[in-house]
Formats: C-alpha cells, structure tokens, sequence
C-alpha cells in the first residue's frame, strides 16, 4: 500500500493541483490529509492561489481515498463543503503490525503524546516543518506543508508504505527518508 501524506493545504489551489498530479502520476492507493484543508489562518500570509472553495471541490473528487483530520484551522462550516469526514482529531491506521496515530500536531503532539507502542508510528501536521526521526522507540513523522513551508524548507509532501516515510519536494526530489525497522 502507497499513501499521500499531505498537510496544510490552507486553501491554496495552486499547491492542490501540483500534489494531486502527483497522486495521479505515482499510482497512490490512498491520500492522507494531516489537517487544514481551506482555511489560511489568521498567522498566515495567504497562499498562491487562495480558494478554499475550489479546494474543497477538487479535494471532493477524490473523497473515496481521502482520510482526513481536523487542523486547528479547520471547523464545521469547512465540513459542509467536504464530502469526507474531517473533524476528527485523529485516526489510527494499523499498517504491517504497526500502529500509526495520525494528528495534525495541535492537541496530541510529541509533548502530548497518545498511547505508543515500541516501533509504532507518530505521524503530525501543524508545524509546516518535516521531519522523519525515530525517538525512544516511536517514528515522528511530518510532511511538512505543501503550501506554505516554515523554516526556509521547501513545499513537501509524503510517501508512506509499509516499510518506510518518504519526504519528497513538489518536484519530486527527495528531502528525507526513513526505512521502519522492526
């Protein structure tokens, strides 16, 4: 299995398009979403290409594959244009005999962690930063965001499958890795 892990999307359509053509081009099975889906915050600059509306209609053509998280920015009035389930403040996958606790970084994060098992996987949004590190036992992992990077990074996303967390650029560079050693 192949999924999309991507997080803050903030409403910028510009950014959407690039990654689901990326969706499309890798054969994914499913796309992950860590939270923030239209709205840009009141932190944030606005993105290229700003429409949450429109984000929310293209994100809606692919709602069979989507799981989907609540982000901090994200509330119910964003669910009534989202046609999958987002107001979740987690989910927990079980992929290859390991747990993966997927959040966006805002209420579990790793000064709140949930429940963890040796070797399980913490996977976040919420920062704009990535990250792909294995910690007393547990993998942190964090795509980054796809439209408005912290910290001087590039916009990221990532690829998870059951043996390892891939950071790649828009343009499909490599930034990070780490292979899940049991």
């Amino acid at each position: 299995m192949k999924i999309l892990v991507l997080s803050d999307i903030h409403g910028s359509l510009y950014y959407l398009n690039k990654v689901l053509n990326i969706y499309e081009q890798e054969n994914f099975n499913y796309i992950l979403i860590l939270g923030d889906e239209l709205y840009h915050g009141p932190r944030n600059n606005l993105p290229k290409d700003y429409n949450p509306k429109e984000v929310a209609n293209l994100l809606n053509k692919y709602k069979n594959k989507i799981l989907a998280i609540r982000g901090n920015c994200d509330s119910e009035v964003d669910q009534m244009l989202i046609e999958y389930p987002i107001l979740s403040d987690y989910t927990i996958i079980l992929l290859n005999n390991r747990k993966i606790f997927a959040t966006h970084g805002h209420i579990y994060n790793k000064n709140n962690l949930p429940p963890l098992e040796k070797n399980d996987i913490f996977i976040y949004g919420h920062t704009h930063i990535f990250e792909a590190v294995k910690d007393n036992d547990i993998y942190f992992l964090n795509p980054g965001s796809i439209s408005l990077a912290k910290n001087n990074n590039p916009n990221t996303y990532g690829v998870l499958d059951e043996n390892s967390f891939i950071i790649k650029d828009l343009d499909g560079n490599i930034i990070n890795f780490i292979s899940f050693n049991s």
